[in-house]
């Protein structure tokens, strides 16, 4: 029962609704940060930069501080060099990159106040690897991770530790093409991932196995972990 006080991005849904309930599982408090509505969760579009600032000082004023900040939202887009435009990339970028970066500057000095905290940060083994058509995810994911380091190192003399969990293939919505069907279910996938050994566990993880690395990055329990990225990703990148 560690009685942090947590804010969540992405909260409604997915990995971010995972890690939401794992921390009021073991007695944190929790606001969340969504476009979507949610328990206990402000609504806000993390890309506008105004509404974001707002709303981060209405979560810490719930709360009465913050002890910790798990940057979860994110969303996709298809596009490649080819196919792509800066106008097709600043909305990505801004959810899954710029959010979670200006997110560690305004909650960040009421940690370094508190003399502790812990940021999590969920990028993506797509910050190492990639896949056709996915040039704007590709280089959000690249610069949080960049981002998850340099914040480590602005931060540790204040006793803030900040982290990445990169997942690899979760079932969450993002995973449910436009037919309802879920992509780790298509022949395809199967026959590329798991039937080729290419995914060594040989099944997709679902969120809260993610969550479970979030809550101990997130906890009293880490101590000296920082500027790491962490692949929950169930061997992909080793067989890469």
């Amino acid at each position: 029962m560690s009685g942090l006080r947590c804010i969540v991005t992405g909260s409604a849904s997915g990995m971010g609704a995972a890690v939401a309930e794992g921390l009021r599982r073991r007695g944190d408090r929790v606001v969340g940060l969504d476009i979507a509505p949610a328990m206990e969760t402000i609504r806000v579009d993390l890309a506008d930069a105004d509404a974001r600032a707002a709303a981060s000082q209405e979560a810490w004023q719930q709360l009465g501080g913050v002890d910790v900040l798990v940057n979860a939202a994110g969303i996709f887009r298809p596009g490649s060099v080819l196919d792509s435009s800066p106008a097709d990339w600043q909305r990505l970028w801004g959810v899954d990159l710029v959010a979670p970066v200006d997110l560690m500057r305004l909650l960040a000095p009421a940690m370094i106040g508190a003399g502790r905290g812990w940021i999590v940060n969920i990028t993506s083994v797509h910050a190492r690897a990639t896949e056709p058509d996915s040039l704007a995810y590709d280089i959000a994911k690249a610069g949080l991770e960049a981002a998850t380091r340099s914040a480590a190192s602005d931060l540790a003399a204040h006793g803030v530790l900040v982290n990445a969990v990169a997942p690899g293939f979760v079932r969450t919505p993002m995973g449910i093409g436009a037919d309802g069907a879920e992509m780790a279910d298509a022949p395809w996938f199967r026959d590329r991932f798991i039937d080729s050994g290419r995914l060594p566990l040989g099944r997709v993880a679902y969120a809260d196995e993610v969550a479970l690395a979030v809550l101990f990055l997130a906890s009293p329990a880490n101590t000296y972990i920082t500027g790491q990225a962490l692949a929950v990703d169930g061997g992909l990148m080793a067989r890469i």
